[in-house]
């Protein structure tokens, strides 16, 4: 009897000990979240900038292994769509973007606008020489019945930059728009 007790401890240290070397050799990913928060009146998400792997800022010693994160506000009063990518190197935002959003989806300003806004993640082409971040931001309106996708830039630098607008990559109809 003694020796079947022996054989069970043994077993439950190998598996265990298995376990250990299989989890430490197995490859890991890094968990992605996204963050959204709304009022009645604004909007704000954060939306991946770069998937972290390698690749340094110039002037700065050591690759930055970190994903990146910038933090938008939609403003529903305005139809104004904002954000900023706080630089991890230097404690500041350095890269700041801007959309009117009210325009692309033609709101008629006689009618209150209902958006919804969030971000995600997309591994889209440089085009022309710039190197888009690796989030999108969706947003969708009601009234409109689309939703449009909009890609921004990003590159790392050491300092700030000017504000650059965010470009609409697509968009697709998810009602018939309503006429008033």
């Amino acid at each position: 009897m003694f020796h079947h007790k022996n054989n069970h401890v043994l077993l439950l240290c190998s598996g265990l000990l298995l376990g250990l070397c299989v989890s430490y050799f197995w490859p890991h990913e890094p968990a992605l979240g996204i963050t959204v928060d709304r009022d009645s009146k604004f909007a704000m998400a954060t939306v991946p900038v770069t998937a972290g792997i390698g690749g340094g800022v110039a002037g700065l010693p050591g690759p930055s292994s970190l994903p990146l994160e910038g933090v938008f506000v939609l403003d529903f009063l305005t139809g104004r769509l904002q954000g900023a990518v706080l630089n991890n190197k230097l404690s500041k935002f350095t890269h700041a973007y801007f959309r009117n959003v009210a325009a692309d989806f033609q709101v008629d300003p006689k009618v209150e606008p209902h958006y919804a806004f969030l971000g995600g993640t997309a591994a889209l082409l440089a085009k022309r020489g710039v190197k888009p971040a690796s989030g999108v931001i969706y947003i969708g309106e009601l009234t409109s019945g689309k939703v449009i996708a909009y890609a921004f830039p990003y590159q790392e630098t050491n300092r700030v930059m000017r504000p650059v607008e965010m470009t609409p990559l697509d968009f697709f109809q998810f009602r018939e728009a309503v006429k008033e």
